[in-house]
């Protein structure tokens, strides 16, 4: 339905007649005025009606756009019907490490080496594709945290960036998993408890930024957000070199104790995930978490107006501007003149 946001600009509706009745009017002057050719004059009384025929199509356009000047300075807006968003469902922050570590090609598929980078990305844009229902929100780190994507329920927008991803995007040269978690609580704190929810994936250790995990964890726990931390990374891998292959641990710097130590303490578990079927059996049991109700929302869609009145306010100034010019005027006159000629002309007769 229509509505208007400001609806005491109608209170400027009489401001012209205001200005009409009490503003002073310039002085006249009249003097008299010897005309010889009066009697000519009289010829023109005929112009008296289109005189005034003009003058007042001259005044209701001028009211027509002062109506719609104030119409548009109300904010005119159309009002959809109420549409209810979804009343269960959680508030999921994803926070991904994007270090440079993140290159190594530890997972293997099908013989096929494939990064930690890239079974990150497939296996959580499909969490984020599943996450009906939820607020996502992304948190990237590597030597620094910022965030990607604010809590919002368009899971489509966050799929998106999830694989728009790009090693490189952050610092790579360290990793700042306190500051990360310190991020996402920022993000999470002012939502309804019982629905905080933050999931971690790393593939190292803290070395970087202002606060430790061990502190963030601690943070997290006072504000009630549970954190479910991932370590991701194969435990043996085949490093071929000029002296020959030798199996290595590629894994060696995840730190699983702190990782540990912080998803117990905040409610949350520590998952492993060595392989792609590891991290995907890994995001089915976080996707199997109970939805929290909460207080059902709505919202009303609204499209403004306000440009259709101010636009007809404009192309009625232009034209009556474009009307009112000399040589138009000169014009008019001059066709009514020679349609008054051509009237007073006898059938047969000459001038």
């Amino acid at each position: 339905m229509l509505e208007f946001t400001w609806p005491w600009a109608f209170a400027a509706l009489p401001v012209p007649l205001l200005i009409y009745w009490f503003a002073s009017r310039a002085p006249r002057q009249d003097a008299a005025l010897y005309v010889p050719f009066y009697s000519q004059l009289t010829q023109l009384q005929s112009d008296a009606s289109r005189i005034y025929s003009k003058q007042l199509l001259t005044l209701l356009i001028c009211i027509a756009i002062w109506l719609l000047i104030v119409i548009a300075a109300s904010r005119p807006q159309w009002v959809g019907e109420p549409i209810e968003m979804p009343s269960t469902g959680r508030d999921l922050m994803l926070v991904l490490d994007v270090s440079g570590s993140m290159e190594a090609r530890d997972m293997v598929i099908n013989n096929t080496q494939l990064s930690r980078f890239q079974v990150m990305k497939a296996v959580v844009s499909d969490f984020v594709e599943r996450r009906e229902g939820d607020r996502l929100g992304l948190v990237l780190f590597a030597a620094h945290a910022y965030i990607q994507t604010p809590l919002t329920f368009d899971r489509g927008t966050v799929g998106q960036l999830v694989e728009e991803l790009e090693i490189g995007m952050v610092e790579e040269s360290a990793t700042a998993i306190g500051d990360a978690i310190g991020l996402g609580i920022k993000h999470l704190r002012n939502r309804p408890e019982n629905s905080r929810v933050m999931i971690m994936l790393t593939d190292g250790v803290n070395n970087a930024g202002l606060i430790t995990p061990t502190q963030a964890g601690q943070l997290a726990e006072t504000e009630s957000i549970r954190i479910y931390t991932i370590g991701l990374g194969a435990d043996s891998m085949m490093q071929r070199s000029f002296l020959g292959a030798r199996n290595v641990n590629p894994s060696s710097e995840i730190d699983e104790e702190n990782l540990t130590e912080i998803a117990e303490m905040t409610g949350g578990q520590y998952f492993r995930a060595r392989s792609l079927n590891d991290l995907i059996a890994v995001y089915a049991e976080l996707d199997r978490l109970e939805p929290i109700e909460q207080d059902p929302q709505t919202y009303r869609p609204t499209k403004l107006l306000f440009h259709w009145p101010l636009g007809a306010a404009f192309i009625l100034s232009l034209l009556l501007a474009v009307f009112s010019l000399p040589w138009i005027s000169m014009l008019s006159a001059r066709r009514s003149q020679a349609t008054d000629v051509s009237a007073n002309v006898p059938e047969g007769g000459h001038l």
